[in-house]
This record gives structure tokens, sequence and C-alpha cells, in this order.
């Protein structure tokens, strides 16, 4: 297989923040992998929390450059288990190979990866669109610029979260998803769940930071509402680890190593009968492309990254009214429609 990396710069649809800072560019790095004049896509973007930079990642895939020339793919599954050695302090890069793994081995096959894995289509979930924080009747123009979607996801970790979930109930009967992105305490989660679920809200996402499992364990059992990690559970030896202290958990491919770890962590999710989402960062739609192949097995989906883009760099599937349509094109859908700067 032929390795090539791109960066992109993708401007945002509006200034994102959550409680940890705001964000107007996303840098992202794209993988391709051509074998047979077929050509498979992956991304990952860069994150300052994980410190996933452009350069780290670029270093860690030329590492496995000489490895991925003489290999021939035939399952990736296969292929993450083995440079898994080399990629596994980068997560983030391994992402982006396995879902160009997923994506070049699905076009070889000629068919959809969700497919391949005995997957039914019909079966998945809506997605929500995230409404970053800012000035409530900003975040409620937000809202407005995408009418009628089933779910809404509120990020929240202000003085004010109470009134914004308030205001926005004002102007939809859709349901509310929180999430404080690590930004409460065990006893405001607690207070806040209690006035929160008459005004619809479906479940609280991260309410305090990764470290706090003690005051989880209060939270889990006093919370009128499930609560779901996304930052306590990371890769696959942190499902268990959530068991009794969270209802859920919120994967991110990027955290994880990609798809084939994210199966890995779905099946044990499942086994401790504990719900499962799968969620992005504000990626194009190469990422969320991958994303969609998961649906048949997931709860929960927050799949909205390139909704929140000015411009997206590929096509694949499309989200109408929070409903994924698959694209016609095999693998994960995707074609790359931009031209980034080549960067190995």
């Amino acid at each position: 297989m032929k390795l090539a990396l791109y960066e992109f710069d993708l401007p945002l649809r509006h200034v994102f923040t959550i409680s940890r800072g705001s964000i107007s560019v996303q840098k992202s790095l794209i993988v391709e992998l051509e074998e047979d004049g077929q050509r498979g896509y992956g991304e990952a973007t860069v994150n300052e929390y994980y410190g996933a930079t452009v350069e780290n990642m670029v270093q860690a895939l030329e590492s496995v450059r000489a490895e991925l020339d003489q290999h021939t793919l035939n399952d990736p599954a296969e292929l993450w288990d083995a440079l898994h050695a080399a990629l596994g302090d980068n997560p983030f890069a391994h992402c982006a190979l396995d879902q160009a793994a997923h994506d070049l081995w699905g076009k070889k096959q000629g068919q959809p990866v969700y497919r391949l894995w005995g997957l039914n289509p019909d079966d998945r979930p809506p997605t929500d669109y995230t409404i970053g924080i800012d000035e409530i009747d900003v975040m409620v123009a937000k809202m407005q610029e995408f009418p009628n979607w089933p779910v809404y996801k509120i990020k929240l970790g202000t003085p004010h979260d109470l009134e914004i979930v308030r205001q926005l109930r004002e102007h939809t009967d859709a349901t509310f998803r929180v999430d404080a992105n690590c930004g409460w305490s065990a006893e405001e989660t607690i207070r806040n769940s209690r006035d929160l679920k008459p005004l619809g809200v479906e479940f609280i996402e991260q309410p305090l930071p990764a470290d706090r499992w003690e005051d989880m364990k209060a939270v889990f059992a006093e919370s009128e509402l499930p609560v779901i990690a996304d930052e306590s559970c990371i890769v696959q030896a942190d499902v268990a680890r959530c068991y009794g202290f969270f209802h859920g958990i919120n994967i991110k491919l990027v955290k994880c190593g990609g798809l084939t770890p994210a199966r890995r962590m779905i099946d044990q999710a499942r086994s401790l009968d504990m719900k499962v989402m799968v969620g992005c960062m504000t990626e194009s739609t190469v990422s969320i492309s991958a994303i969609a192949q998961l649906l048949p097995l997931l709860d929960y989906v927050d799949m909205d990254g390139a909704l929140l883009l000015a411009e997206d760099i590929a096509t694949g599937v499309t989200i109408e009214r929070g409903v994924c349509h698959y694209s016609d094109e095999n693998g994960s859908g995707v074609r790359l429609e931009a031209k980034g700067k080549q960067i190995g």
C-alpha cells in the first residue's frame, strides 16, 4: 500500500466553544492509502487536550511507511493489531490510518464496510446537532439554523447552564442532551439533573473531570438522568472501569485508535449492559463517514462534525434532519474533493 498524508485547515461555520476553550479553525490530517488503483481515506484532527498535533501524527505514520509499502490489505483489524506496537502511543494517527484501511478494504471488496461486517443499515439512530457555548440568543439562532432536528446536544459548563436549557426549550420540542465537558462538580451535577429532567434532557455527558471517580460514584447513584462517559473512557481498558460509575460510554474514534478498537469497545460495553454512543470532533465527512459504518451497533450518535464546518473537503455520507444517508460508494463511501497540503 502507498501512504500519502495531507494537512487541511477546516474553517468552522461559527466559533465553537466548550468549557475548555474556543476554536474557529480545525486543523486536520487526512491519510490516503492506495492499492491496486483504489484509494481509501481516514482522518484525525489536531487536539490540544489529548496532545495530538500534525507533527507527531506524521512522525508516527512515517515510522510505519516501510511496513505499509510491503503490506497487502486483506483485513483492517489484522493491520491494526500488527501496527499497534508502533502506533499505540499515538491513537489519533492510528485512527486515521485505520479509517483509511477500512475505506480501502470496502472499495477493494466492492461493498460498504457496514455490509462486510454483516450489519443492517436500517437500524441506525439519529444524530444530534451540537450547540456550542455562546450568548443565549446566539445559541438559539444556531439551533434555528438546523430546525426540526430530532436531537440537540447542548454544550454547558457556564454559570448560566439551566437558563440556557430553559431558553432553548422555548424554541423546540426536540430531545436535548447536555455535555458539560468536565465542567461541573458532583453536587452541581446531581442538582442539575433534577432541573434538567423535566426540560426534556435525555442524559448528561461527562459532567466531572475524568479523574473524579469517587465523586462519579455518588453521581451515578443519585443523578436523576443517565450519565455517559467521554473523557473518562478513552481506550478499551477504560470500558470496564466505567462500569458502576456511568450508564454508558461515548467512544471517539480518534481517542481509541479507530474503527477496529471501537468495535471491541462496543462489544465490551454490551457485555456489561451499558449504553453505547459514538461521538465526533469537528471533523470532515471523511471521519463522519467512518463513524456511519458503526451506526447499527449504537444507541446514540453524535456525528455532526462536518455540519459544523463552513466548507467540507470530501463527499460521503450525508445527514438530513438527523438521519444519515449512506453514499453509493463502497468502503466508507469517501471521495476527497479538496486538495490539501501534502506533507508525506
